[in-house]
């Protein structure tokens, strides 16, 4: 097979363009979140709420007249998907059966059950309890303080919940808030999707699925860690080749290189078209916004943002950034929940965004600009006020403060035409 040869800027729009990120918000509204979603393969889940969420912010940057209540309306009303993991995320609910795959392997891990051979009295009274009392969450058991300290609970009915949830026994009845309410699986899922997949058919599902949630994958990253950790089994090198390149054989994949680089990517074989569009400076069939284009509006990517995340800003747009949430303030370079800033088919900027919600202010605690970034142009400045108001009004702002956006030039324009749109 020999691979297709793609420019960075092609790379670059395709990863972006299969996130629903670029030229523009291209879904609107309930409906658009679940096709955002599925589109996307995951979302990411987190509990930080500075400004908004990760998933919220991730959705309001794809999604037109997003709005945080639809998440989980899709999720917990329709069922049309489901949360799971310790890397949480949430999947189409047409995935259980393979991710149940996974589950059964977690729950036939040694851990597991030691932990289960330990406590299955408490194991059962929680199961007596679901069963007489229905939907529960962790606030709903007085429980025992864990001897040491676990991030995933401090009582030992929250880690018995959450282990039940890894395993498949329960799944999640809804949130309130950021908090966990659980149900039995049974009483959840919808028949059609509640059943077991076969081995062969998850070890392609899962190879395929890490390879379209990404986009474009190295290929040398297709190893056996990663399908150990989807399958919950071992195999070697070797079995995984084997699986890759029958996939590849029966064209599922095609082989993709970047002019300049050295290393060899992998993508779907059906976004090859994709490729040959954007190759040619088109945009591919179903790409087409309903609003704005990111050159029209700045978009705001969401601190875990797939497209931005786990290194891929330096990767693909030769762009600085780290989720600085965990650095210390001292050794922070930005600021606590940066975003970056799309501009076209590029980061060009972060800004650090926090709402203060006594005043329901906005506040821009700071705004950092490559050196290359457009910030003496007035088509920037007009589409980076477009971001701000947009952003403002999905989180609830009442007023933005501005005093940290730098140059000077650039802030004195945007606090006009800031007035101007929220007059």
């Amino acid at each position: 097979m020999t691979p297709i040869t793609i420019s960075q800027q092609t790379a670059r729009r395709f990863v972006l363009g299969k996130q629903g990120l670029w030229p523009g918000r291209r879904w609107k509204g309930l409906k658009g979140t679940a096709q955002a979603i599925r589109t996307c393969e995951a979302v990411q889940l987190d509990p930080l709420n500075v400004a908004a969420r990760s998933q919220d912010i991730v959705l309001h940057s794809r999604v037109l007249d997003y709005k945080p209540e639809y998440l989980y309306q899709v999720a917990y009303d329709e069922r049309q998907f489901f949360d799971y993991g310790g890397w949480l995320a949430m999947y189409p609910m047409s995935e259980l059966p393979y991710w149940r795959v996974h589950m059964e392997g977690r729950a036939h891990d040694k851990r597991v059950e030691n932990f289960v051979l330990a406590n299955s009295d408490l194991f059962e009274f929680i199961r007596a309890e679901l069963r007489k009392r229905g939907p529960l969450g962790n606030r709903d058991f007085e429980g025992n303080r864990v001897a040491a300290w676990n991030y995933r609970g401090r009582k030992e009915t929250s880690l018995i919940l959450y282990d039940m949830w890894l395993c498949g026994e329960l799944m999640m009845h809804h949130r309130n808030g950021f908090d966990r309410v659980y149900d039995f699986r049974e009483n959840i899922a919808p028949q059609e999707y509640d059943y077991i997949a076969g081995i062969k058919e998850a070890e392609e599902f899962f190879v395929r699925k890490s390879i379209a949630f990404m986009g474009l994958k190295r290929e040398s990253t297709m190893r056996s860690p990663e399908l150990n950790n989807y399958m919950r089994r071992d195999y070697s090198p070797a079995e995984v080749k084997k699986i890759m390149e029958a996939q590849k054989a029966s064209g599922v994949f095609a082989q993709v290189q970047i002019e300049g680089g050295r290393d060899t990517y992998l993508v779907l074989g059906e976004d090859v078209a994709a490729l040959e569009s954007l190759e040619k400076g088109k945009v591919p069939k179903g790409w087409n916004p309903k609003d704005t284009t990111t050159l029209d509006e700045v978009t705001f990517l969401s601190s875990l943002d797939i497209v931005s995340a786990r290194g891929r800003a330096m990767k693909l747009f030769d762009f600085d950034y780290k989720w600085e949430v965990y650095v210390p303030a001292e050794k922070r370079r930005w600021g606590y929940y940066v975003l970056p800033i799309l501009y076209g088919d590029d980061l060009v900027a972060r800004l650090d965004p926090k709402l203060d919600r006594t005043t329901m202010t906005l506040e821009i605690k700071g705004f950092w600009h490559e050196d290359d970034a457009p910030v003496k142009d007035v088509d920037f400045a007009d589409a980076l006020v477009k971001g701000l108001v947009r952003f403002a009004k999905f989180v609830g702002a009442r007023k933005i403060n501005l005093d940290a956006i730098k140059p000077i030039g650039l802030r004195r324009h945007v606090q006009k035409m800031m007035k101007e749109s929220l007059e």
